[in-house]
């Protein structure tokens, strides 16, 4: 299976294709970099984008307008790759994304750079989904813990080094470095895709199923605008005030109208089996709950290092990156567990585990030590790396080919949702809590401008002390949803042509890797 998706045929001897193998796996690497350094890169940059462009009222939706891009697209690309292939759909998007990058490079102000940064997103959408599919594409099952854990790496150096980057090019060159760094690597993924990735062969014309079209658009934009509505409420309008309620009238209507146009579609984007099948549709819940504790310390950590830790944006941000450097590690090392103990049950282990990590938090005593959250974040890392990985190869591996799309973009469309999600209704925690503290409108952007009063301190340790019970909520739910939803041992397919959807039958899970 492996071989035919590089080469289109059986390869001459297993050293060629090892080798093509591996020249793909090199660009879905530098792929991923593309879509993972963007979302950090660009963040140190931001007051000399702000003082070239102007605009700072709105250089929130840099990152909101990317977000919502990425996020929307997910599903309909997941869909697309299942109809049409991997290569032309990750082709698509890694033309769309250098686009968009060398628009940004050009932006003339705010507006403009916003636009282009959507551009970017609608092609991150195809990258993110479609590597990981070919992740499980090229790979059985016993050897998808390397390729995953070879992305994770990319995420954890992308998250260490892209705020570094991204301030040197704005400091020693120009910000507009940050985008066009992006062409000369997606370049080369580009050209080893064209060369050494084939799909396999495809039903053409009327064997191919159609294309659900009003589906793709009603997604679009029924999940664009209950998105604005989530990430702009409470920030740029009140949550009662009439843009707000507009936007979620509006978007309730879409997605009513969404739910009509799936069901008269003879191939829905988001066909109904992605919910009724209950390894998926847990799968999809338990990393939606990902994306929400996510939030905690991806977004609030660093605010508190820097104003109750008192240390520096360097220091802060290590803090933080232990995680990235923990979690690929306990990924790649799961496989040796849930080859014992099962995917679902090595997942509750993980999550359980995180939910005693982020409750330890509270006994971190005020004002702390740097090395006391960085020891949680440490450990926190391990333990999603052992809840995430085998929830999602062991998703990928009920579903055959021209399935396996949709059920990757499903699931990385729920932590998504959950990770916006998150960080509108933990802020909205983080802003109560100061307020009772500091009385008045106060929140958490006003305390971080004044860090130096004791009263200012104490106020945002309490506010992230609840955002981390928070996220251990919704560990906890993740890992009631396992324990109720998650069948003991998925349904695993043990080989499926690379054609054909099949229904995938209860087989026990492998307890010893094999050779293909």
């Amino acid at each position: 299976m492996a071989e035919s998706a590089i080469s289109g045929g059986r390869a001459d001897g297993p050293e060629p294709g090892t080798r093509r193998r591996g020249a793909v796996v090199a660009a879905l690497m530098l792929a991923m970099a593309l879509a993972a350094l963007d979302s950090t890169i660009i963040a140190t940059a931001v007051p000399q984008i702000v003082g070239d462009l102007g605009g700072f009222s709105v250089f929130s939706w840099l990152f909101s307008g990317y977000l919502l891009a990425v996020t929307v697209t997910l599903p309909v690309y997941g869909k697309l790759s299942d109809t049409f292939g991997r290569k032309p759909v990750l082709l698509f998007g890694i033309s769309l994304f250098l686009l968009g990058s060398a628009l940004c490079a050009g932006a003339w102000d705010m507006a403009a750079l916003i636009a282009f940064r959507v551009v970017q997103g609608l092609g991150g959408g195809a990258i993110q989904g479609t590597v990981q599919t070919l992740a499980a594409d090229l790979y059985p099952l016993e050897q998808r813990p390397k390729i995953q854990a070879k992305l994770s790496t990319v995420w954890a150096v992308s998250a260490v080094a892209g705020p570094a980057l991204g301030g040197v090019l704005a400091g020693y060159a120009d910000w507009r470095w940050i985008f066009l760094i992006n062409l000369p690597v997606g370049a080369l993924a580009l050209w080893l895709i064209a060369r050494h990735l084939h799909d396999p062969v495809r039903g053409r014309g009327a064997d191919r199923p159609p294309v659900d079209w009003a589906g793709a658009l009603a997604v679009f934009g029924c999940g664009g605008v209950l998105l604005t509505a989530v990430v702009q409420g409470g920030i740029a309008w009140p949550w009662l005030s009439a843009p707000s309620l507009a936007l979620f009238g509006t978007g309730a209507l879409l997605a009513a109208a969404t739910v009509v146009i799936e069901r008269r579609a003879a191939e829905p984007i988001i066909p109904g089996w992605v919910w009724k099948r209950r390894t998926i549709a847990a799968v999809n819940l338990a990393l939606g709950a990902l994306g929400l504790l996510m939030v905690a310390p991806t977004v609030f950590l660093p605010t508190y290092a820097q104003s109750v830790l008192r240390l520096g944006p360097v220091a802060a941000g290590f803090v933080l990156s232990v995680m990235t450097l923990s979690w690929p590690v306990s990924a790649a090392l799961s496989q040796h567990v849930y080859r014992r103990i099962g995917f679902r049950n090595t997942a509750v282990v993980g999550i359980g585990a995180a939910a005693l990590i982020l409750l330890s938090f509270q006994l971190v005593p005020y004002p702390g030590a740097a090395w006391q959250p960085a020891l949680i974040m440490l450990l926190l890392g391990a333990a999603l790396g052992l809840f995430q990985l085998p929830l999602i190869v062991g998703v990928q591996s009920t579903v055959g080919w021209a399935e396996r799309g949709t059920t990757t973009a499903s699931v990385l469309f729920c932590r998504q949702i959950g990770q916006t999600v998150g960080a509108a209704l933990f802020g909205a925690v983080a802003n109560g809590v100061l307020s009772a503290r500091l009385g008045g409108s106060a929140d958490l952007d006003s305390a971080a401008r004044e860090p130096g009063a004791p009263e200012v301190r104490r106020a945002i340790d309490a506010a992230v002390d609840a955002v981390y019970l928070g996220a251990a909520c919704a560990a906890v739910l993740a890992l009631v949803v396992l324990l109720t939803v998650a069948p003991r041992r998925f349904p695993v397919l043990k080989r499926e042509p690379e054609e054909s959807p099949q229904q995938p039958q209860e087989t026990p899970q492998p307890q010893a890797p094999r050779a293909d």
